[in-house]
């Protein structure tokens, strides 16, 4: 049914659905949490409630990516790891203050609340510039020289604001009044400061990787690359512009932001797939080359294309189910 050729590729196109996706589902509530005000109690307890009943499932799609990887590209897996160790284990440490964090901020006493507001914020911190240190170096290839760590640091910064940008829009979509108002006014700094980071990565990214340049200048393909950023930084634009105009009557398109903000996502993602495509390690490992055996990724993928529609499913349920404006936070 699946050539052995092509079993690599449907692998890698699951792994980049998984992270596309938790991209957007769990950077929206990483967002939140760097963007948590300390100083508003009332106003921290609705953006906790805004992300309360998706939070800790969007973190599922993270989980199935690394699971992917390792069972389809163990090779890959191994060498990512190994160049990578310290970052994952700082980007958990996140995580587990995040998760703590919010259970405990519910069972301690009112006057001690305001302390793990600042551990949940912290975490979201760690986590988002530890994903965004990763990303940084795997585009320069786990090269350890001091300009590889300076971009590293970059795309730190850079994802992190990214995170702050759709939970910014995120709040915009899920709450009203004086915190919608001041959701606006986040999104449109960190709308600005992505809009530079884009064009950073753009120029830069060609400047230190040779394969990327030469992808990037090679007619036809050419001109799709130069699209995907034309498309960025004309939706950044009409996203600005629409929020100058926020909010309006009835909170008519107060989902327009959350949406222009997730295209820009899968654009930017599709730009850095397509940048490395067929590498899984830059420069050293192709998908086929990291891949397990046919026969492995055969069965692993029967055993997929049961549970990815169920992931999807569940997610689709519970965002039907929780849609609508944030109420106040209560836990039960």
């Amino acid at each position: 049914m699946f050539a052995d050729h092509n079993l690599p590729i449907i692998f890698a196109g699951l792994m980049a659905l998984s992270v596309i996706v938790y991209a957007i589902l769990d950077g929206y509530d990483l967002g939140v949490g760097i963007l948590l005000p300390l100083e508003n109690d009332q106003q921290a307890d609705q953006m906790i409630a805004s992300i309360g009943p998706f939070w800790d499932a969007n973190e599922t799609w993270l989980v199935l990516a690394v699971g992917l990887l390792l069972i389809a590209f163990p090779t890959a897996h191994s060498a990512i790891l190994k160049s990578l160790y310290i970052p994952t284990a700082i980007m958990l440490i996140g995580l587990i203050l995040r998760g703590v964090a919010f259970d405990f901020r519910a069972k301690v006493a009112q006057v001690n609340k305001h302390r793990w507001n600042q551990v949940f914020k912290l975490g979201s911190f760690i986590a988002s510039l530890s994903q965004g240190y990763m990303l940084g170096s795997f585009v320069m290839g786990f090269e350890s020289s001091v300009a590889a760590n300076l971009f590293s640091v970059l795309s730190a910064l850079g994802v992190t604001c990214a995170y702050a940008l759709i939970g910014s829009t995120w709040l915009i979509l899920k709450t009203t009044d004086s915190l919608q108002l001041r959701a606006i006014k986040w999104a449109k700094l960190t709308g600005i400061i992505s809009f530079v980071g884009i064009l950073a990565v753009c120029i830069v990214n060609p400047l230190i990787n040779s394969f990327v340049f030469d992808r990037w200048t090679s007619a036809p393909l050419v001109y799709f690359v130069a699209f995907i950023p034309f498309v960025c930084f004309t939706l950044l634009t009409i996203g600005y512009l629409v929020l100058n105009r926020l909010p309006l009557e009835n909170d008519t398109a107060c989902w327009l932001p959350f949406l222009i903000t997730v295209v820009v996502y899968i654009f930017c993602f599709c730009g850095l797939a397509f940048s490395f495509y067929p590498y899984v390690v830059p420069g050293e490992l192709t998908i086929w080359q990291a891949a397990s055996a046919p026969e492995s990724l055969r069965f692993i993928l029967y055993g997929a294309l049961v549970v990815i529609p169920c992931i999807l499913a569940y997610t689709v349920f519970s965002y039907r189910i929780f849609w609508g404006k944030v109420e106040e936070l209560r836990y039960h």
